[in-house]
Formats: C-alpha cells, sequence, structure tokens
C-alpha cells in the first residue's frame, strides 16, 4: 500500500470501497444490526486488507463518556493488612488509566461479615457500572451477584480467588490447587515420611472459603500421592491472637512432636508469634504472603517459607483488563495465573508483590 492510500484508509475509504455509506461500516465496526450478510461480509473483507485499526480511544475521548469501574475487595482490618496490597494495584491501574474518562470507585467488605458484603454488591447494582473487579470471599453471595451482573451485561473479573463456571471476564491469580499442592512438595524436601506435620486454617468462615478450601485440597493430594502421613488437621475461626494462642497450644499438648506448621493463608503471623512466645525454633513453619508482619518473623528465621502470588499484580492486571475490554475490545484470556513464589529470608530483600 503506498503512502498516498495510507493516507486514505479510514471509515470513508471502506464504504468507498464497499459502495455503502458511512452509516452502514460504522454498523459492522460495532456489530451492530441493520447490515445484510453479504454487505456485512464484503465490508469486513475490506477492513481486513486495509489492516484498518479504529481509534477508540479517540472517539472515546470525543465523546465525552465517562467509563465507571468499580472494584469490591475485603477491607484492611487489625487482624491482616493483606489487603491493602491489591488495592495499591487498584490505584496504580487508575493513575494510568483515570485520564481517559475511566472513574474507579473503591468499596470494600468485611472478611468476616456476609452481610457487609451483600451490601456493597446493592451498592453496585443500584448504580450505572460498566465493570467490576471482584475478590469473592462469599461464594454463595458472589455467585449471586454476579449472576446478576451476566443477566446485565456487565463484565466481572475475578482476582485472588476463582469461582468456576461464573463466566467471568478473566480470573488473575494463583491456581490454588496447585499452591497448596506446590507447598507439600517443599514439605517433602524438609521432612521425613511419618514426621507429623499440622495444616492450619485461620478463617471465621472456613467452610465458605474457597481459597483455603482448593489449597488444602491440593496440599493433601500430594501428600497422598507420594504416600506422606496425612496431616493433623487444626481450625481456628476465631481469628483474633488469643484465640490463635488458645487452639496452637492445645494442638502441641495434644502433639508435642510436630515437626512442621502450614498455615494456608496470610494470618502465619499470629502462628509465628505464638512459636515464638514458646521458644520453639525448631518447628519449620510455612505460610502465605508478603506483609510486614510475615516479613518480620521470616527475617528472624520464625517462618522458613513463605508463599507469595503477587497480589498487587493481580488487582493491575484486573483493571486493566476490564479496561482494555471495555474501550479497546480487546479479547482477554479467561484465566492468568500468576506465579508460585516462595520467598525466604535471603531473597525476601529482592522481592515485589
Amino acid at each position: 500500500m503506498g503512502k498516498k492510500e495510507k493516507q486514505l484508509v479510514g471509515v470513508k475509504e471502506i464504504a468507498r470501497r464497499a459502495g455503502v455509506s458511512i452509516a452502514t461500516v460504522d454498523r459492522v465496526l460495532h456489530n451492530r444490526s441493520g447490515v445484510s450478510e453479504r454487505t456485512k461480509t464484503k465490508i469486513q473483507a475490506i477492513i481486513k486488507d486495509l489492516n484498518y485499526q479504529p481509534n477508540l480511544l479517540a472517539r472515546r475521548l470525543a465523546s465525552g463518556k465517562t467509563l465507571n469501574l468499580v472494584t469490591l475487595i475485603p477491607e484492611v482490618s487489625e487482624e491482616t493488612d493483606y489487603w491493602s496490597v491489591p488495592l495499591e494495584g487498584v490505584l496504580q491501574a487508575e493513575k494510568e488509566i483515570q485520564p481517559y474518562n475511566v472513574k474507579i470507585t473503591k468499596l470494600f467488605y468485611d472478611m468476616n461479615n456476609r452481610e457487609s458484603f451483600v451490601n456493597q454488591t446493592q451498592i453496585i447494582l443500584n448504580d450505572k457500572v460498566d465493570g467490576v473487579l471482584l475478590a469473592p470471599a462469599f461464594i454463595d453471595e458472589a455467585i449471586e451477584f454476579t449472576d446478576i451482573c451476566q443477566e446485565r451485561k456487565i463484565p466481572f473479573v475475578f482476582i485472588n480467588s476463582d469461582i468456576p463456571n461464573q463466566k467471568s471476564l478473566c480470573y488473575f491469580g494463583p491456581n490454588l490447587y496447585h499452591s497448596g499442592y506446590s507447598v507439600a512438595h517443599l514439605v517433602n524436601y524438609l521432612i521425613e515420611k511419618d514426621d507429623k506435620v499440622l495444616l492450619v486454617n485461620i478463617s471465621k468462615d472456613i467452610g465458605a472459603d474457597h481459597h483455603i478450601l482448593r489449597k488444602e485440597e491440593g496440599f493433601k493430594a500430594y501428600l497422598k500421592d507420594h504416600d506422606i502421613k496425612e496431616p493433623i488437621q487444626l481450625s481456628i475461626t476465631e481469628t483474633d491472637y488469643p484465640s490463635v494462642q488458645k487452639s496452637m497450644s492445645s494442638a502441641f499438648k495434644k502433639h508435642p512432636d510436630i515437626k512442621l506448621v502450614f498455615v494456608t493463608n496470610s494470618r502465619v503471623s499470629k502462628v509465628a508469634k505464638y512459636l515464638a512466645s514458646i521458644g520453639r525454633e525448631d518447628i519449620i513453619l510455612i505460610g502465605y504472603d508478603f506483609l510486614s508482619e510475615n516479613i518480620k518473623y521470616l527475617e528472624n528465621r520464625t517462618i522458613d517459607f513463605l508463599i507469595c502470588e503477587k497480589p498487587q499484580e493481580q488487582a493491575y492486571r484486573g483493571v486493566r483488563a476490564l479496561y482494555q475490554k471495555l474501550v479497546f475490545e480487546v479479547d482477554i484470556e479467561s484465566e492468568y495465573f500468576m506465579p508460585i513464589d516462595i520467598i525466604t529470608k535471603e531473597n525476601c530483600q529482592f522481592y515485589k508483590n
């Protein structure tokens, strides 16, 4: 294609070559009805031949229309500051796309209160929203909410934990099953096959916590696949430190010869605090997430390994995916699994979420 011909490439040139009006070309570009299949095929062939790329961003800016995105994640609490990290990812993406007529409303819910989650979803559904980024802690309630989003054709992205078969635009986060499976693989190098392993779940509603349950499933599957003794299991549903301390003390009285403790979420610092308080430096401790409280115990070797899955990047990519889909109509992969990183005292200074 010569220089002069390149300059002509646009809706007008496509219309001229197809022998149709500009309005007809516009209908095809926006996949609207009112164009015969024969004409549509002809126009699409010309678009492909000319390698025409519509300037969708310029069109959006010219329209003055604001793109309304909403993020709904748990709030930072006294129990864990984990959710401050995904929020940083949201803010990072917001800074990049805000100049292009994009508004991001940031909503938060209490991880220990289903009603707070439902209340926030009602706020979203009562507003005019173009896309949602969601960390779905409460599975049944999240399914009910995203079912309505599907009915209203509101695209949504999951981060941190997926809900299979919910037709999200994409899931950004770890493969939870493989995360647990990988931890068990690590454990296999650290203990003898008959040593006692304590698996600790700390959550108000463990039975509904898909994030924890899938990791637990993967962990146990590896042990079974490799003929390693099944772990002792401890579920702690009161998440304050005194409750964790009491439950851990009871477990160690019953099983004083525990060799390794695996905590399935970011609350590993509470277990580390307990082990430090009783002077059990011989216990291998593994948990999740690159948070300041966890790093403190990693650096003094109370925690031996932190499993990290880039929560800041999850949220950043999630917001960007909504933007790319809604503005540029880009096809998004349905799953984007984060790497499963193993952090130690020796490499923690080089790691970023």
